[in-house]
């Protein structure tokens, strides 16, 4: 991978955890009150709502830091080490956990019977991409110990 795409995509990966981080302190927190303030009957869950919010939020930047590494390894030609790997299950672990937030939000918003069907929708297709990212992860991590074995057989080789 040329150093340029790289030095972009951590440009890139900057810019998302600085939105991020004025996600979590400006926007949740404001869309909470709003929330509350709206639909008084479920204000009681303001402050979890804030909680899950900057967690799934949280989540999301572990994930960024991760692909952050796993291209500081592509560029010194590491990731076939068992750094890489744990890169990648960190990223698995915050996605799954991300996937989870998403399907207690669901769950929490159906039983209180406040959930618009948009809302219900976007959980829902929430839970169904946490869910597809974490298959696909884990199948990426297939790939990735298969081709980190064939580097080992042929430097056994050579």
């Amino acid at each position: 991978m040329r150093a340029l795409t790289i030095n972009v995509l951590k440009s890139l990966i900057v810019a998302l955890l600085a939105l991020l981080v004025v996600c979590q302190v400006v926007v949740v927190p404001q869309v909470a009150v709003q929330s509350a303030r709206r639909y008084s009957e479920i204000a009681y869950l303001e402050i979890p709502g804030i909680i899950v919010g900057t967690l799934f939020l949280v989540c999301v930047q572990v994930v960024l830091i991760c692909v952050w590494r796993l291209l500081s390894l592509v560029r010194t030609d590491g990731i076939f080490s068992e750094r890489a790997f744990r890169e990648v299950d960190v990223s698995l672990t915050a996605v799954g956990f991300a996937t989870l937030l998403v399907f207690v939000a669901l769950i929490t918003l159906t039983a209180t019977r406040h959930s618009t069907p948009s809302i219900t929708l976007l959980c829902v297709l929430g839970v169904v991409v946490g869910l597809g990212l974490t298959l696909l992860i884990v199948v990426l991590r297939g790939l990735l110990r298969k081709a980190s074995q064939l580097e080992q057989d042929l430097a056994e080789v050579v």
